[in-house]
């Protein structure tokens, strides 16, 4: 019986899910689709790669997009599951476990330690030190390869920009993982203040229910197992991060009498299980956030093929040519959105629809995938009288007649 009574304690999920999420976030920036990384923020280009698609700046606004999803997912997620992140998957946790465990093998705490010796204190602030490293290279190869990262590394090449990012990152992990760690939990970190304004009476808490009460034996196993130096009988506290070690503890103490421990999870803390989340709050959020998910995978899988910008030439000035018409140069900034070569030309056309002549590399445009160009042209107009400023559109056509893309500027006086 006492084997069947301890046989599925959370111990062990919680650090597989934990190990399972740090190896995920390690090893993101190392898988790549169609030879481009899985997840990463191309500075250079100025583009994010996201699951086998490229999206440029210009398409900023499914990046905003994509950023209110996961707010309100990260809400709709901490209403129902309240703050499981922070037992389960925050680093912050999985951190200060390691750093916990190492402390116990070097023998700085436990039954076993031998007291603070300097050396094991020197070895602990070292183990901080690698995990900060590491911390702050695995956040910089989300934003240079980690193949680039180390060539440049080796050959001594590595920017100053990237030099100053790891320190950037590394230096205050280390001093949290160092001196702070649970504290930054139950002291610093704003996410546990803002769960409490999301709980609901349909939340997942951790907790002793009311009816269990009298069968607790005062053993304070759950007191000493918890890493908050809560005590969760007492009822629901901000400080609790939901991780189980209170649950795990009660269940070893009533094992060997075979019987289950005291303290569960559950939606809510009437017994009402599933039915808790039934509430007008969640629905609403639920429904918003599906809303905004089909907007944003519709935008996602629906974007132009290519994509067109405009802009006054800064160093050639509109003027008269000597037929009579004016020239306005302007630079047009194109973009090749798709994973095959277009083949394009431009066009140009007056507020009325007539076409105008356009001079310079407009006629043969040939993209290769994922490509930017610059291209300098002139538009041949009417001349503009002082105070007008009569408008031009710009289209981009495909060999095949598609548009593929529309821009529009003013013209102005000579």
């Amino acid at each position: 019986m006492t084997r069947n009574c301890t046989q599925h304690r959370l111990a062990p999920w919680r650090r597989s899910f934990q190990g399972a999420t740090a190896l995920l976030l390690l090893a993101l920036p190392f898988i790549t689709l169609d030879g481009q990384s899985l997840l990463r923020i191309d500075l250079g280009s100025l583009s994010l790669f996201f699951f086998g698609g490229r999206f440029h700046i210009e398409e900023l606004y499914l990046l905003l997009l994509a950023l209110l999803f996961l707010l309100l997912l990260f809400l709709l997620s901490t209403q129902i599951l309240g703050r499981i992140w922070c037992g389960w998957a925050c680093p912050q946790t999985l951190y200060s476990d390691l750093i916990e465990a190492f402390e116990r093998l070097i023998g700085l705490v436990g039954p076993k330690g031998q007291g603070r010796a300097g050396a094991k204190i020197l070895l602990l602030h070292l183990f901080c030190l690698g995990l900060a490293v590491l911390t702050a290279c695995i956040a910089l190869w989300y934003f240079m390869a980690p193949w680039r990262f180390a060539q440049a590394l080796l050959r001594g090449e590595l920017p100053a920009a990237a030099w100053g990012f790891l320190a950037l990152v590394a230096l205050p992990t280390y001093l949290n993982l160092a001196f702070i760690r649970r504290l930054m939990c139950r002291e610093f970190c704003p996410y546990g203040r803002f769960q409490s304004v999301l709980v609901d009476p349909g939340t997942l808490v951790l907790h002793l229910p009311r009816e269990q009460a009298h069968r607790c034996t005062g053993c304070r196993a759950c007191v000493r197992a918890c890493p908050m130096g809560i005590d969760i009988r007492r009822g629901y506290q901000i400080e609790c991060i939901n991780c189980g070690r209170c649950l795990d503890a009660c269940a070893d103490q009533f094992a060997p009498r075979g019987e289950k421990g005291l303290i569960r999870y559950s939606f809510g803390t009437g017994g009402r299980g599933f039915r808790a989340l039934l509430n007008l709050r969640l629905a609403l959020l639920l429904l918003v956030t599906l809303a905004l998910g089909t907007g944003l995978f519709y935008g996602a899988t629906h974007r132009a093929e290519a994509d067109m910008q405009l802009a006054l030439s800064k160093t050639a000035r509109s003027r008269i040519l000597p037929g009579g018409a004016q020239a306005t140069f302007f630079n047009v900034s194109l973009a090749n959105h798709t994973d095959e070569v277009l083949e394009a030309r431009l066009e140009a056309q007056a507020e009325n629809g007539e076409p105008i002549e356009l001079k310079g590399p407009a006629t043969h445009i040939r993209f290769r995938p994922q490509e930017r160009l610059r291209l300098d042209v002139a538009a041949l107009s009417e001349p503009v009288q002082p105070g007008d400023r009569p408008e031009i559109g710009f289209i981009l056509r495909s060999a095949s007649g598609e548009i593929l893309a529309r821009a529009s500027a003013k013209l102005l006086p000579p």
